[in-house]
């Protein structure tokens, strides 16, 4: 943070104030962040996955998996599509499987998709059809993860806010919550509804542009 800090106010900024991923994802798909009952924010973007507790304009809890976020998923399905078939697909490749046929869950309507790479022992184009269920298997570490993440944080929760949460749900964020059935399978092994937000992508870019015309609606959280 303080890294963070200097190299703004170096920069020539008259005044920084950080605020905290999960916190301006939360205020971008409109939680009621400043009142005093508890909301869960669970923002998977790129590089990780942000789990947090908000009340009171603060977080009470939070954690964070660096191996959880989109890349890593693109990684874990070039690592199984290398593994099992020889193949080496680029990173764009992996992630338009993700994106087409890519699940956390069944979903009652498996597909398949033709994938186009270099072969590992011949060195030559090759091209195979993979389904939508070997994905679901290549992508296991990563959502596992994600929900071990937000179970070890709803786990720290006071009870005052965990019966908040039972009928406000957990919120997803990100590009990566819209992984098909990760909602479901959150929802089922937290026994907590979970809906993905209606614009997961600019969530935070949304926060962030509230908190920069209303910083006072974080004034206690900023003092932190």
């Amino acid at each position: 943070k303080r890294a963070v800090q200097d190299a703004a106010e170096n920069a020539g900024a008259r005044d920084v104030i950080l605020i905290e991923e999960p916190m301006a994802a939360a205020i971008g798909v409109g939680l009621p962040v400043a009142e005093p009952a508890g909301s869960m924010i669970v923002d998977i973007g790129g590089g990780t996955c942000e789990v947090a507790i908000i009340s009171l304009a603060g977080i009470v809890h939070s954690n964070s998996a660096r191996a959880a976020g989109g890349d890593a998923m693109d990684d874990c399905i070039r690592g199984y599509i290398k593994r099992v078939y020889n193949l080496h697909i680029g990173e764009r490749t992996a992630e338009e499987v993700k994106i087409k046929i890519g699940s956390a869950y069944p979903t009652g309507e498996e597909s398949t998709m033709d994938v186009c790479g270099m072969d590992v022992v011949t060195g030559l184009p090759k091209t195979l059809t993979i389904t939508s269920e070997e994905i679901r298997t290549a992508l296991k570490d990563p959502v596992t993860l994600i929900v071990d993440t937000v179970r070890s944080t709803l786990d720290k929760c006071e009870p005052e806010l965990a019966v908040d949460l039972i009928d406000r749900g957990i919120v997803l964020s990100g590009g990566s919550s819209q992984l098909r059935g990760l909602d479901r399978l959150l929802s089922k092994e937290t026994g907590l509804p979970v809906v993905v937000a209606d614009d997961p992508l600019s969530a935070v870019a949304e926060g962030t542009g509230v908190v920069m015309s209303e910083l006072d609606v974080l004034a206690n959280h900023n003092k932190r």
